[in-house]
């Protein structure tokens, strides 16, 4: 019997990028994405492009274009930071012990490309008690129905429709 399409795992290739596909990546930053995304900063809170953004849709890595959020999984956590349960896909994000400014937290960062995101804190809503407290800055968002990105130029599934 053939599996529901629904619950087919979509693979994306988790290669890291080459020296030149991450350079010439860098090279389209702006100052406070290169900021938060290489030298693992924060933007100011209440001020993200993407804190109110609540249509379906696919939130991708700024850097290499990973998907990491369904825009399906964001809530209002009223941290000042986009918020969401859960990741795209697990392996989609790598988790780090974060000791800095006399906090212990989790770093979370693109699995592909290692930059940063955000954190991740065992405070959210159900189903799954955590809330990942991510960077505008270090976001892009593909509204469903479009494209996603293709920033590597890997092919299927990136640069096909975000469902």
């Amino acid at each position: 019997m053939p599996q529901d399409a629904a619950t087919q795992a979509t693979i994306f290739d988790l290669t890291s990028p080459t020296k030149e596909q991450f350079d010439s990546l860098v090279a389209e930053l702006s100052d406070e994405e290169r900021h938060v995304l290489l030298e693992h900063g924060t933007e100011a809170p209440f001020c993200g492009v993407f804190l109110d953004e609540k249509r379906p849709g696919v939130f991708t890595c700024r850097l290499c274009g990973l998907p990491l959020f369904h825009g399906g999984t964001k809530f209002e956590s009223g941290t000042g930071w986009p918020s969401f349960t859960q990741p795209f896909s697990a392996d989609h994000l790598k988790y780090i012990s974060d000791t800095s400014y006399g906090m212990v937290r989790t770093e979370i960062v693109c699995a592909r490309c290692g930059s940063h995101q955000g954190h991740v804190f065992p405070d959210g809503p159900p189903p799954t008690g955590e809330r990942y407290c991510i960077n505008s800055v270090s976001l892009d968002f593909t509204p469903e129905g479009e494209d996603l990105p293709d920033k590597l130029g890997r092919g299927a599934p990136e640069g096909e429709p975000a469902a």
